[in-house]
C-alpha cells in the first residue's frame, strides 16, 4: 500500500470562495506568527519551540481580542500550517534546506490542508468543514475502488484556478522485473539522450509562448498599481504561465512513466540545477527543461513500481570519457557535439555520456558509492 494524491479542479460558489479566502488568510497568519515566535525564542532565549508548544500558542491566539477571527475557519488547516512549519524546521536542522521564510500575501498560490475529521466524503462528494454545500469537483479520473480520502488540500493558483488534492491509500502492482538498464544524459539541444541511442527532443514550451508572455508582461507593466485593470492583466499573464507549466508537467509525466515501465535500473546525473541556472545565457533553457522535477518523478515512481534510480556523481567526466576504451580527454567544449577517439570509436557527445552514466550507475549500484573522476 502506498499513499497517492489525486488532483482535480473544482469550481466553488461565491460563498465557498469567500470562506476559502478567509481560511487561506488565517493559515498564512498562523504560519508567520508561529515562525516569528520560534525565531524569537531561538535568538533571544536559545531554545527551540516544539509543535506541541506552538499548538498551545494557537489556542491562546484564538482567545485574544485582536485575533478572535482565527476561530472562524476549521481548526484543521491551522494545525496543518503548524505541522508544515515543523517539517520545514526539521529539514533545516538536517541541513537539507535553508531557514524557513515568512509567507507573503501574494497572488502566486494559497493552500489549506484538511484532515479526515475536517471534511466528509460521501457518494463521491467532498464537503469541507464550515461549508454547507459539497465542492463542485470535476472528477477527471476516478479514485481507486474502495479508497477513502485521509486528507485533502485545496489550493488557489495565480491563474485563479481552484484545485483539490485528495490523498488516499492505494495498492500499486509492481512491474514485472526486467534486465533493461538505461543511462540518461540531460541536455539542452536534446532534452535527454539515452544509452540506447534514442534522443528526446526539447519541447521548449516556454519558447513557444514567449511572444505571448512578452506581450502580456508589457501590458501588465502599463497598468496602474492597485487598479482592476492591473488585476485582469496579472490574471492573463498567470494563465499563460499556467498553460506552459501544465504542458511541461504532462510531457515529463508521460516520459518518466514510460522509462520506469521499461527499465529496471535508470542511471542519471546528480546535477546541481540551482548552481547551473546562475549562468545567465542558459538559465531560461535550463528552467524550461525542469531536470529536477523529472528526477523527482523518476524517483517516486521507481519506488512505487519496484525499480531503481541511481544518481552518478555530478563531477564524473561522462562527456569527456570514451565509452569504448575509457580514455579521458583533457577538455570537451560545449560546441563539440561529435568527436573521434584515438581508439577509432566515433561518438555522439550526448549518447556517449549516457553510456558512461549507465556504466557508472551499475558501479554505484554494486559498490554503494558515488563515482568521481580520478585524481592526478
Amino acid at each position: 500500500m502506498v499513499k497517492r494524491s489525486y488532483r482535480y479542479r473544482f469550481y466553488p460558489t461565491e460563498e465557498q470562495k469567500d470562506q476559502l479566502a478567509r481560511t487561506f488568510g488565517c493559515v498564512r497568519y498562523v504560519y508567520n506568527r508561529a515562525l516569528a515566535e520560534r525565531s524569537r525564542a531561538w535568538f533571544q532565549e536559545q531554545r527551540r519551540i516544539s509543535y506541541a508548544e506552538s499548538s498551545r500558542m494557537l489556542t491562546a491566539w484564538k482567545r485574544e481580542l485582536g485575533t478572535t477571527w482565527l476561530a472562524e475557519p476549521s481548526k484543521g488547516p491551522l494545525q496543518a500550517a503548524l505541522r508544515n512549519l515543523q517539517a520545514a524546521f526539521d529539514k533545516f536542522w538536517r541541513k537539507q534546506t535553508g531557514y524557513p521564510q515568512f509567507k507573503k500575501k501574494s497572488k502566486s498560490k494559497d493552500s489549506a490542508t484538511y484532515f479526515a475529521n475536517c471534511f466528509t466524503y460521501r457518494s463521491g462528494q467532498i464537503k469541507l468543514a464550515k461549508q454547507s454545500q459539497p465542492l463542485n469537483i470535476r472528477w477527471s479520473r476516478p479514485l481507486p475502488a474502495g479508497a477513502v480520502p485521509s486528507q485533502v488540500t485545496v489550493s488557489l493558483d495565480a491563474a485563479g484556478r481552484y484545485h483539490i488534492a485528495v490523498l488516499v491509500e492505494d495498492t500499486v502492482v509492481k512491474h514485472a522485473p526486467t534486465k533493461a538498464v538505461l543511462g540518461v544524459d540531460a541536455g539542452l539541444t536534446s532534452l535527454y539522450a539515452f544509452s540506447s541511442g534514442e534522443k528526446i527532443s526539447t519541447p521548449r514550451h516556454e519558447r513557444e509562448d514567449r511572444v505571448r508572455l512578452a506581450r502580456a508582461q508589457r501590458a501588465l507593466s502599463k497598468k496602474e498599481k492597485g487598479s482592476r485593470n492591473r488585476a485582469k492583466a496579472r490574471a492573463r499573464l498567470a494563465r499563460i504561465h499556467a498553460r506552459i507549466a501544465d504542458r511541461r508537467l504532462d510531457h515529463l509525466h508521460k516520459l518518466s512513466t514510460r522509462l520506469v515501465r521499461e527499465n529496471q535500473v535508470i542511471a542519471i546525473e546528480d546535477l546541481s540545477v540551482r548552481n547551473m541556472v546562475r549562468n545567465r545565457s542558459m538559465a531560461r533553457a535550463i528552467s524550461d527543461a525542469s531536470w529536477a522535477q523529472f528526477r523527482m518523478m523518476l524517483e517516486y515512481k521507481a519506488d512505487w513500481y519496484g525499480r531503481n534510480v541511481v544518481a552518478v556523481d555530478r563531477f564524473y567526466p561522462s562527456s569527456k570519457t570514451c565509452s569504448v576504451c575509457g580514455r579521458i580527454n583533457d577538455s570537451m567544449p560545449l560546441q563539440v557535439r561529435n568527436w573521434m577517439c584515438p581508439c577509432g570509436a566515433s561518438h555522439d557527445r550526448d549518447v556517449n555520456a549516457a553510456k558512461n552514466i549507465r556504466a557508472a550507475g551499475l558501479a554505484v549500484l554494486a559498490c554503494g558509492d558515488g563515482v568521481r573522476p580520478p585524481r592526478s
